[in-house]
Order: C-alpha cells, then structure tokens, then sequence
C-alpha cells in the first residue's frame, strides 16, 4: 500500500525559506511524486514534480522559487520554496502515481494517492 507523509510547515517570515518534506512508502521505481498546494476557496494547483529518476519539472508559475529534489535511500521528496511571499500560505500536499510511458503529470486530476498535507503560514 502506497503512503505519503509531509511534514516540515509550519509559520515563516516573508521572504524566508521552508524545506517541505514527503515520505513515501510502497513504491521503489518507476514513479512520480508531486507536490500541490491549497488555499481555502481555491482550487489545488500544482506546483511540480519529480521521477524516480531525479527528473524534476514545474509549472510555469512555480518557476524560479521551488526546487524538488528526492534522496531514495529515505524514500523523501523534499520541496524548497525560497524568498516566500505571504501569497505561499497554503496548504501543501504531495501526491504519488506510477510513471506511465516516462511521463510524470503535474495536474492534479492524474493522482489519485494524496498525503495529509502540512501547512505553510508567511507573515509578512
């Protein structure tokens, strides 16, 4: 059974830097990994993601301030988000699905195993 664990949110200073964490279990190759972030009223929107592979893409809007990154021997996916903004506040949420033909998608209505999600408060 495949299961995702984030961690790392909590309350950060505009213009700081968080290091968001998800852990995965139940999936050793082949797979994509996520990350989403929520706001109330809004829809999830996707942030980028990452390959077994260590092949990371992101959307447009995310370019520039979010880095994925993964370390397979902890079978962690990490997401960076430098010089927040207090528009970061989100609820953040990683999501995994096998990688199908080599290609990872970053919308969020081709996953379908989500994690808990951890919070990210930036005051300004």
């Amino acid at each position: 059974q495949v299961q995702l664990v984030e961690s790392g949110g909590g309350s950060v200073q505009s213009g700081g830097s968080v290091r968001l964490s998800c852990k995965h279990s139940g999936q050793s190759y082949s797979y994509c990994v996520a990350w989403f972030r929520q706001t109330p009223g809004k829809e999830r929107e996707g942030v980028g993601v990452i390959d077994s592979d260590g092949r990371a893409r992101y959307v447009d809007s995310a370019k520039g301030r979010f880095t994925i990154s993964e370390d397979n021997a902890k079978s962690t996916v990490y997401l960076q988000i430098d010089s927040l903004d207090p528009e970061d506040t989100a609820t953040y949420i990683c999501a995994t699905r096998w990688r199908i033909n080599g290609v990872c998608p970053t919308g969020r209505k081709d996953y379908a195993v989500w994690g808990q999600g951890t919070q990210i408060t930036v005051s300004s």
